[in-house]
């Protein structure tokens, strides 16, 4: 095993990550303003984007499951919901293990616009440069993915 193999003692595993954090503030909000940018396209928000993806991977949901799926309050995610119903991208629907909380579930108008705005997303994503290998992707979706379990016990409502 190589020194950059070896498993970080604790001080520099928090330097480390520290610097993590320090990338995915502004890549976030740089990602947010280019889904904004290109909102005249598809005409969704960010938040109605984020709503319309999450039911597109997992399918039909109550809101307060997306919030906690997306760390967003029950509060935001009811609004992001409203806005795409409005728009006719979401309906409600009966949810038979709760008779208070419906189902939130894409229309095919919601599918369509979802689809395309993932397509497009795709194709600048695509752009990436460095060479980037499956190993190095994988290793940053691990360490993101610890990162977060690490703040799970965080409240967000």
């Amino acid at each position: 095993m190589t020194d950059i193999d070896a498993p970080l003692a604790p001080d520099a595993l928090a330097d480390r990550l520290a610097e993590v954090f320090a990338l995915v503030g502004p890549l976030y909000r740089r990602a947010q303003r280019a889904v904004e940018q290109a909102a005249p396209v598809e005409g969704l928000s960010v938040g109605v984007r984020a709503v319309l993806d999450l039911l597109r991977e997992h399918g039909p949901m109550t809101v307060p499951q997306m919030g906690r799926a997306q760390a967003l309050s029950r509060q935001f995610v009811q609004r992001m919901v409203n806005e795409a119903a409005a728009r006719q991208l979401v309906e409600r629907i009966p949810n038979p293990a709760h008779q208070r909380s419906s189902l939130i579930r894409l229309t095919d108008t919601g599918a369509a616009a979802i689809t395309a705005v993932i397509a497009r997303e795709h194709g600048v994503l695509r752009q990436a440069g460095g060479q980037l290998t499956g190993a190095e992707v994988a290793a940053c979706v691990r360490v993101l993915t610890q990162m977060l379990e690490l703040l799970d016990h965080v409240e967000v409502n």
